[in-house]
């Protein structure tokens, strides 16, 4: 029997395939129009992912000078190595290969090397351009002989940062990440000129992804960034490191702080905060060390100045006509206040001018000079001066200081704060003051940026000496220059004298609180300074925090380092001493670098220079001036040396073999060790032995016998 098929059937049969058609159409077209319209550009995006490469080009990060172009921070060259899985033949093999070399552990290169589904992985970061070139030849010789072993690894340069000084102005300069990206200090705060634009390079790569020779690329460069330069000298910067050193050990102390000014200008010539660490050893494995000894303290902690204070407190009284000069007082040894007994320092001083006063440091009588004063001048004068104000100073994270508020304060806290109590500022605010209260009267706004500029050498940013304030009258500051010279010569500042100039200064010694209580055992040394006295062209400020020795007074603790410091800076500043005899010769500085450390201090005292040792090691690499420089007879030349330095801060024993003792003493104590004598003469035998590595405070004896 056979099927007829009728119209209508055959109509609706007809009709169904049509709408099958149809919609198979539909759906085509719709996908169609996703794929090329809807998803086209994360497609284009995908493709384009796998057939190309892009590798980042990065710029030079730009460098820290000091005034005079001394290197502080720069970028130097270090490798990445990294591995494109795709290409790997034999990931077991290659890992073990690279395994002692790149010092990572097999598996942890093997599970890298196995994984297909990158393109590429790093394998390590910040190689050295020792470890790269091995790398390099090893991949050159497998290559050579067919040997597909090392087959995916891959080698780029990078930048790494490098501070050629290393544990020098440590907080200030601060560092970077390992990515070169600023972390801390002047690093982070001035990242946007010294970090540059990253470039690129995209090229086209096959499956497995090898660079196509026939493929483009596109090239866009890098822009590096720009250089700073600092009102830092470092030579002065090396005299604060090695006295605050100095004060650290000798003292057993918490912490030391040293600042170094121009009092004319502002500019900061030294910064220093002990204990700190080698800006290229930082210790990233212990946050909260690094963390702690990355604040800088000079600028961020606020203390109790104590005496150092009454240098404010006299310039102020004077400058109101409250006092002059050789009015008499007279210290009973203690002064009562609301009810409240406030004791001199010592001894009680009798009959005394207000000069000896100073001299003598007396606590009655700048109590006198605050109630003199009354709460709206003295606060008057304390803004003028700018305590309790930030300075504006272009370094982050500068503190206030405490005042308290005039609505608040009691008469005796006025008393108190005549004399350093009541108050808290920060070192470089009290520096900043002490320097108006000499300068002429001029509130300076401290800087130490001193240029910025971009990778072509274009200015961008010039520091400037701005003046902010006039707190006293000229007339008033000839009288304070006088005034702390003769603390120096006959008071409390003797410890910093220095024979042949006028140095002008005031010791400080501050309490400390221990659980809201002040500590008897605690305090905080302190002497603030200038030379010379007449016409100041530096002025130093030295703390010594909680001192560990029987006697912690400023006078004791803080003003011979700072006369240390004061000594080297007026010699190296060209500052001739202040005497009656013949202008000073002018002698050609001999050149000794590439000299051993001890021929070349011997080379100078002969041509009639004194000489300063900065760093570890034996070998002159630079001095400061540079030979055939024109100086006068006894200034000082700094050398800086090189050699081995063990990474853990220990130090190599120098060789001072044929030096007599003065010699080999100073030679031993730039490298932080004390000598033991034996005899007299030249040296001739030393116990450690040259280049034995020991701890920076050891005992070197030394046999000395006649020549």
């Amino acid at each position: 029997m056979r099927l007829v098929l009728t119209g209508p059937v055959i109509r609706r049969r007809l009709a169904l395939c049509m709408a099958l058609f149809f919609g198979l159409f539909s759906a085509l077209s719709a996908r169609l129009f996703y794929l090329q319209v809807v998803a086209s550009e994360d497609l284009q995006r995908r493709a384009q992912s796998q057939w190309t490469s892009e590798s980042a080009i990065q710029p030079t990060r730009g460098r820290i000078l000091d005034r005079h172009g001394a290197v502080l921070a720069q970028s130097a060259t270090a490798y990445t190595a990294s591995v494109s899985p795709r290409q790997v033949t034999d990931a077991a093999r290659f890992a073990e290969l690279l395994s002692p070399v790149l010092d990572i552990e097999a598996a942890a290169i093997e599970q890298k090397a196995a994984d297909t589904s990158k393109g590429g992985v790093t394998l390590r970061r910040q190689l050295p351009r020792e470890t790269a070139q091995q790398l390099k030849r090893m991949k050159a010789e497998f290559a050579a002989r067919g040997d597909d072993g090392l087959n995916g690894l891959y080698l780029e340069e990078e930048s790494k940062r490098y501070y050629p000084m290393g544990q020098f102005a440590t907080q200030l300069i601060g560092l970077t990440t390992i990515d070169g990206v600023g972390q801390a200090g002047l690093e982070q705060a001035l990242d946007r000129y010294l970090s540059g634009k990253s470039g690129r390079v995209l090229s086209e790569i096959d499956g497995k992804g090898r660079s196509l020779g026939y493929g483009q690329s596109e090239y866009i460069a890098a822009v590096n960034g720009g250089s700073v330069t600092l009102t830092l000298d470092a030579s002065i910067q090396s005299f604060c490191e090695q006295a605050a050193r100095e004060a650290l050990r000798v003292n057993d102390a918490k912490a030391v702080r040293v600042l170094a000014m121009d009092p004319a200008t502002g500019e900061i010539l030294a910064m220093v905060n002990k204990p700190d660490f080698d800006l290229n050893d930082p210790p990233r494995g212990d946050v909260a060390t690094l963390t702690e000894r990355l604040r800088n303290r000079t600028l961020t902690d606020a203390y109790e100045p104590g005496s150092t204070f009454k240098v404010l407190t006299a310039a102020s009284a004077l400058d109101a006509g409250l006092v002059s000069v050789n009015e008499g007082f007279y210290c009973s040894g203690s002064v009562t206040v609301e009810g409240g007994k406030i004791r001199c320092w010592g001894r009680p001083h009798g009959a005394e001018t207000f000069a000896q006063a100073l001299q003598n440091s007396c606590n009655p009588v700048f109590v006198e000079m605050g109630l003199r004063l009354g709460t709206e001048r003295l606060y008057d004068y304390l803004e003028a001066f700018g305590i309790g104000q930030k300075t504006g100073v272009d370094i982050p994270g500068e503190a206030e200081g405490i005042v308290i508020s005039r609505s608040a304060v009691k008469r005796v806290d006025i008393a108190r704060i005549g004399f350093g109590q009541s108050v808290a500022v920060t070192p470089l605010q009290l520096l900043r003051a002490v320097c108006a209260a000499v300068n002429g009267g001029n509130l300076m706004k401290p800087y130490v940026v001193k240029e910025i500029t971009d990778a072509q050498g274009n200015v961008i940013q010039r520091g400037q000496p701005e003046v902010v304030g006039h707190p006293i009258r000229p007339a008033t500051s000839e009288t304070m220059r006088a005034l702390l010279e003769d603390v120096v010569t006959l008071g409390g500042g003797k410890n910093a004298y220095l024979p042949g100039y006028h140095v002008g200064g005031k010791t400080g010694t501050a309490q400390v609180y221990v659980d809201g209580v002040v500590s008897r055992e605690r305090h905080i040394g302190s002497f603030v300074g200038f030379a010379p006295a007449n016409d100041p062209r530096i002025a130093v400020i030295l703390i010594v925090d909680e001192a560990n020795v029987p006697v912690d007074f400023g006078s004791v603790t803080a003003a011979p380092y700072a006369r240390e410091i004061l000594e080297k800076s007026v010699k190296y500043l060209g500052i001739a001493p202040d005497t009656d005899e013949p202008d000073p010769v002018q002698v050609s500085v001999p050149d000794v670098t590439g000299m051993d450390a001890g021929e070349a201090i011997q080379k100078l005292e002969d041509a009639g220079f004194d000489a300063v040792l900065d760093g570890a090691g034996s070998r002159v690499l630079r001095q400061l001036p540079a030979g055939g420089a024109l100086m006068n007879e006894g200034a000082l030349v700094m050398l800086y040396v090189e050699g081995a330095a063990p990474a853990d801060g220990r130090v190599a024993v120098p060789d001072v073999s044929g030096m007599p003792v003065t010699e080999a003493n100073r030679l031993l104590r730039s490298y932080g060790l004390e000598l033991a004598i034996e005899g007299s003469g030249l040296a001739r035998l030393q116990f450690p032995a040259a280049g034995t590595i020991v701890n920076p405070t050891s005992r070197v004896r030394v046999c000395f016998e006649p020549p």
